[in-house]
């Protein structure tokens, strides 16, 4: 059998840790090996010299000492807003009408879309993010640019067709109407294509009219096995201005729940300043909340409260939301998640922050069996961590005792620099794109 058999310290979870000593949720070995063909994990384990008898046509790739998991995942963020990073605003809705609706309005050219595309992989691959669900703009172009690049480096993307008619600038507003036609037009074109998902993406509330809601609707209905992402109770100015615009509505969450859109397949990004029965509705649906800590903390939008979302048997995941969002990396933005929590006075161990940013984003995405693990069968979309790779790291870890430990250096001091190789379905992908 031809392939590969990556060689080093191997990391996979096997479900949600219950604390920092809970040894049970992982697989760890010392000295393991990932066998990988056809783009497929084929086994994990111990490393031995039988595996090669087994794979004797394989290559062996030697990453000791560094540590092998499988690919980071992103389950909100924004491509076209990659020269958005960085841009100073009072609040949420001064930094969308200031930057970012200018910004995608660029995106009305195809060429435009295709650079930032490609621009935007190679960085999700420099980082070890082999994954993401990632919005549009409202141009069809503007998502066909997304998945001929995705498509064509062979990567697992979830992605959509921003759908706003109101409340926005006119070069960015469809039309209830159109935005379903195209949304389903896309979504007949790249759904299911290669390792492509459809996500309907009404942006938010703010921006659609209860008409394009009710077409949203009928997407869903037509297509339920398609995702659903948008943002919900995000700032307070936000919130108020849901109140004005839907009055008959109990609240925000309630808009989505009016209109159908929430359930298992819903990525609701932020949740942050939620009510009671907006926890019981998302618990009732399924509907999983986005935590955005780099974007949170940078708009000033506030601290997402992860142990009520927890008391009320909410799914969670985690994100980077560039651009608001601060940092491309899923390391960062833990490390940014870290610090919010110890503000809310919660503890995230690092046990915890690996499996949100690989097994437990899977599992937000209902993808479990395919990414976010190294189990037979599954994606061999793997990241190569190593923690010595910056000087001041590797001076740490000469007193690093616990893999614990490692990855809570790797998660407060790492970046694109800690990671050696990024595979995309068993092929070495980080070096080519910095080729």
């Amino acid at each position: 059998m031809k392939g590969k058999i990556l060689r080093g310290r191997v990391l996979t979870f096997l479900d949600e840790p219950q604390g920092a000593d809970d040894h049970a949720s992982y697989r760890y070995f010392e000295d393991g090996a990932v066998a990988i063909a056809g783009g497929k994990i084929v086994s994990v384990g111990e490393w031995s010299e039988a595996l090669k008898l087994a794979m004797p046509h394989a290559e062996v790739i030697d990453h000791r000492p560094h540590l092998i998991m499988p690919g980071f995942i992103d389950t909100h963020i924004h491509y076209p807003q990659m020269q958005v990073v960085g841009s100073y605003a009072r609040d949420l809705l001064e930094w969308l009408h200031t930057y970012t609706f200018i910004e995608e309005q660029r995106f009305a050219d195809e060429g435009h879309a295709a650079r930032i595309a490609a621009l935007f992989f190679d960085e999700l691959i420099r980082y070890g993010t082999t994954t993401a669900a990632a919005y549009c703009t409202v141009h069809p172009q503007s998502v066909d640019a997304f998945f001929t690049e995705a498509n064509k480096r062979n990567m697992r993307m979830i992605a959509g067709k921003v759908m706003m008619d109101r409340n926005a600038p006119d070069a960015l507003l469809d039309t209830p109407q159109k935005g379903y036609d195209e949304s389903k037009r896309l979504l007949h074109k790249w759904d299911g294509l290669g390792r492509l998902h459809y996500a309907i993406t009404p942006r938010f509330a703010l921006t659609s009219t209860p008409e394009q809601l009710e077409m949203c609707q009928d997407l869903a209905r037509e297509y339920p096995d398609a995702y659903i992402q948008t943002h919900v109770n995000e700032s307070l100015g936000e919130i108020a201005f849901a109140r004005e615009l839907f009055p008959n509505l109990p609240d925000y969450v309630g808009v989505y729940e009016h209109y159908g859109l929430l359930g298992p397949r819903t990525l609701l990004g932020h949740c942050i300043h939620m009510t009671d029965r907006e926890i019981a509705i998302m618990y009732e649906t399924g509907s999983v909340a986005v935590f955005c800590p780099t974007s949170n903390l940078f708009i000033g939008s506030g601290l997402f409260d992860r142990e009520r979302m927890r008391a009320g048997n909410v799914r969670i995941a985690v994100a980077t939301d560039i651009g608001g969002g601060t940092s491309y990396s899923m390391l960062r933005t833990l490390d940014e998640g870290y610090k919010v929590l110890q503000l809310r006075g919660q503890r995230l161990s690092p046990i915890e922050s690996f499996y949100m940013m690989t097994l437990g984003n899977a599992r937000a995405l209902s993808l479990e069996h395919t990414i976010g693990t190294l189990e037979p069968g599954a994606d061999a979309d793997i990241v190569v961590l190593d923690a010595r790779a910056v000087p001041h790291m590797a001076l740490k870890m000469e007193c690093v005792e616990t893999l614990p430990e490692e990855l809570f250096l790797l998660q407060t001091c790492g970046d694109d620099r800690v990671v050696a190789e990024t595979y995309v379905a068993g092929e070495a992908a980080k070096r080519v794109s910095a080729s």
